[in-house]
């Protein structure tokens, strides 16, 4: 039987919960202002900064790179992730816990220690600044969520379901890709969503691997600030707070249906 969670300690999550989203409800009223200037509340209303948005051409080119690297990093984080997924979850080694902290360390490790560490490489092989340089690293940061995801998805899956395909003579590529992909398909969108919206925001590590020929959106949004507060950047993180909503929504509705 389920404990009943009391008013007071509903009002306090309650409150907590809109001290933490207040910031981004303030921003979305002040995207739609009227003024060149950065003003809560806005005094009047209007689609000016989204239209300086899309017809900034700076602000397009860094959208569109941000969109680049966060579909290859998603391809590469879930080609790689899927199968080490699978392989820790069904394998029975005592070394698959090695296995399990080696591709779960870059989500441990500080990011800015694991940005530094990336430049550092990527400048010694001669890639750092370029577009393939962010794929691979937010790739890398991305796998530790990939494969928790998938790692979740398959604890659904019925194992006699992969023992009855073997025994019917399937390989394991052919149980791997014909039965174990199709019924965590849910789980595989899902962390695709997820491992997009977290390159598509990640400032740290463009931060150290960018350059002025690739530069993502969101530092072109932190170029701006440090060298001119401008009011678009109020329409952009409205879109990128609806953006990140949508994926979430859309993440846990997958989940849902697969659980």
């Amino acid at each position: 039987m389920t404990e009943r969670i009391s008013l007071p300690l509903k009002l306090l999550a309650g409150a907590i919960f809109l001290f933490l989203l207040a910031p981004s409800l303030v921003v979305i009223p002040m995207s739609f202002s009227d003024s060149r200037e950065i003003m809560f509340p806005p005094r009047g209303f209007s689609l000016m900064l989204y239209r300086e948005y899309f017809a900034g051409p700076e602000w397009v080119a860094a959208t569109i790179e941000s969109t680049i690297v966060a579909i290859g990093a998603t391809v590469l984080s879930l080609a790689a992730g899927i199968p080490v997924a699978y392989a820790i979850a069904r394998s029975r080694l005592a070394s698959v816990r090695i296995i399990r902290a080696l591709v779960l360390m870059p989500m441990l490790v500080p990011t800015i220690v694991f940005s530094l560490g990336l430049y550092l490489y990527f400048a010694r092989i001669g890639i750092s600044g370029s577009t393939l340089a962010l794929i691979l690293g937010h790739a890398v940061h991305n796998l530790p969520f990939v494969t928790v995801v998938a790692i979740a998805g398959l604890r659904q899956v019925n194992p006699n379901i992969e023992i009855a395909a073997q025994v019917l003579g399937a390989s394991t590529l052919r149980i791997f890709f014909s039965v174990v992909v199709p019924i965590i398909r849910p789980s595989i969108i899902a962390a695709g969503l997820f491992s997009f919206l977290i390159s598509f925001d990640e400032v740290v590590i463009a931060w150290f691997l960018s350059s002025p020929r690739a530069m993502t959106l969101p530092i072109k949004m932190y170029s701006s600030i440090q060298w001119e507060v401008s009011p678009v950047l109020a329409a952009i993180s409205t879109l990128l707070t609806v953006l990140s909503l949508v994926i979430c929504v859309i993440g846990l509705a997958l989940r849902e249906k697969e659980a």
